[in-house]
């Protein structure tokens, strides 16, 4: 398994942002060399590059090509758009109305990418409407969701944390950086593409400053691009050693302790340091797992409370919707269509 490292991206997605504009007597590494940097590996499984170099060389070929969407549309996202899209974002009142700002662009601009968003009491959806058109590459999906989810992140002042994202295409060989940037629940060759969220965010408002645009576009578009976990990490550490185990079997923070041979105190210091609290990353696989498990309508919600160490039902209800900002009943009924 590759180590993401901080700031980082996989060369297998610096080779998809290629391919568009390949043709015979240009593959990938001479277009990439063209660009002015030469001697990167594209096919070396494992090899990463900063992320800093994947924003240049979008800015290089989206200047060349005059398509900021990597030539994955029947028609150009024409140079320009993103920084006309966070103009204009920053002049709406709510994420909602900037989502829907975005999303009535890119469907002008894009011929296959028409986004529709629709609130489902405590969730929100944003389902691309593809008709009968056969599927997009992976890459073309998480591209566009890049575009829509950055900004919105940008213009909310926070991340906005999507419950789940569902894709009409096969799953692909590589979706780990794709886990990373969106939801681990990743969900592939379902009948629609959408991303679900808690509907509170729509209503946060947007308050962004000329400055502030200035600093971001100054640093786009590497800056929507997600900041890596560090898998040497102890929050990643703790992380994987909790995964191997039933929720209901995860030891206290001294038995964990004492475990990785460091006292309490230790544990705590440094878990803090990086920024999280062993509850917290309890709590964020806990939801990681309801999140799948809710949508299989064969497991009750009796059996997830019960493999999720929760004492009943009640508890596990009251804690889904701290983490979401709904409750599991309304997110089973959205992720399997019966709402």
């Amino acid at each position: 398994m590759a180590i993401m490292h901080k700031d980082t991206i996989s060369a297998c997605l610096l080779k998809e942002a290629l391919l568009g504009f390949t043709r015979p007597g240009l593959d990938a590494g001479a277009l990439l060399e063209s660009l002015g940097f030469p001697g990167v590996l594209l096919d070396e499984p494992g090899h990463r590059v900063p992320v800093e170099l994947y924003g240049t060389v979008w800015l290089r070929l989206a200047a060349a090509y005059d398509d900021e969407f990597f030539a994955m549309d029947s028609r150009p996202l024409r140079l320009g758009s993103f920084n006309f899209l966070c103009r204009t974002g920053i002049t709406q009142p709510t994420v909602e109305q900037a989502l829907i700002h975005t999303l009535n662009f890119l469907g002008l601009m894009l011929g296959n990418f028409k986004g529709r968003l629709a609130r489902s009491r405590s969730l929100a959806e944003i389902v691309l409407l593809e008709g009968e058109q056969p599927p997009q590459r992976p890459f073309a999906y998480f591209t566009y969701w890049m575009i829509v989810h950055g900004l919105a992140c940008w213009l909310a002042g926070r991340r906005i944390p999507l419950l789940a994202v569902e894709l009409r295409c096969p799953e692909p060989g590589y979706i780990a950086d794709y886990q990373v940037m969106f939801s681990d629940n990743l969900r592939f060759g379902q009948s629609s593409t959408r991303v679900i969220f808690a509907a509170e965010a729509l209503d946060l408002p947007v308050r962004r400053s000329e400055a502030e645009l200035r600093c971001f576009l100054a640093q786009a578009p590497a800056n929507i691009l997600v900041r890596y976990r560090d898998a040497n990490s102890l929050a990643s550490q703790v992380k994987n050693a909790l995964r191997a185990l039933p929720a209901i079997d995860w030891p206290t923070s001294d038995a964990l302790a004492q475990s990785l041979c460091m006292s309490p105190s230790t544990l705590r210091r440094r878990l803090a340091a990086e920024g999280v609290q062993y509850q917290a990353i309890k709590d964020s696989l806990r939801e990681e797992q309801a999140t799948r498990w809710l949508a299989d309508s064969a497991i009750s919600y009796a059996d997830i409370a019960e493999q999720l160490g929760f004492a009943d039902v009640s508890s596990f209800y009251k804690a889904f919707r701290k983490w979401t900002g709904t409750n599991p009943g309304h997110y089973r009924q959205l992720i399997l269509g019966d709402d």
